[in-house]
């Protein structure tokens, strides 16, 4: 499969019309994220805690020699801590302004290919801190996958914590 030139409006490249999402769960809601987006996906084995950093920063943690800020995304969309027996953690590589960051998030799924024409806007009742970072929703068999927008997710963390 070849990417074609074609372009969804956040720039996200498309297959055919359709763009390629990494699937995650947080605290039992699916979200997605731009598949263009995410550098590596991995099980971080020691996350150093950084004294006097906001809540949503976890720590940092060495990804093949590199230092990377890992944010708990259970914390940054203002959901309940992960219970502390409810097994390894799974992390999402990605680059945001030339730095590396881990999403801590409780699991990865599956690679879909879904039709930009199918994505709609945010539901009025999403929550607005969830909306923020938000590109918009897919309706799937039984669930919603909401799509998260990398660029929201940390420039709107690091204006909020700009000193």
């Amino acid at each position: 499969m070849t990417r074609n030139s074609a372009m969804a409006n956040d720039n996200t490249p498309t297959l055919g019309g359709a763009i390629q999402y990494v699937t995650v769960m947080i605290a039992g809601q699916l979200f997605g994220l731009p598949i263009d987006r995410v550098h590596d996906v991995f099980m971080p084995e020691s996350i150093t805690p950084v004294p006097l950093s906001p809540h949503e920063i976890a720590g940092v943690l060495n990804l093949r020699g590199r230092i990377v800020t890992a944010i708990d995304m259970r914390r940054r969309l203002s959901l309940p801590d992960r219970v502390a027996d409810a097994g390894q953690r799974m992390a999402v590589g990605i680059e945001y302004k030339g730095e590396s960051y881990g999403l801590l998030i409780d699991e990865v799924g599956e690679v879909l290919d879904l039709k930009d024409a199918d994505r709609e806007a945010n539901p009025a009742n999403l929550d607005k801190r969830w909306a923020e970072i938000s590109a918009g929703v897919h309706r799937l068999e039984g669930t919603l996958m909401v799509i998260l927008d990398v660029d929201r997710v940390l420039g709107a963390f690091f204006s909020k914590h700009a000193a």
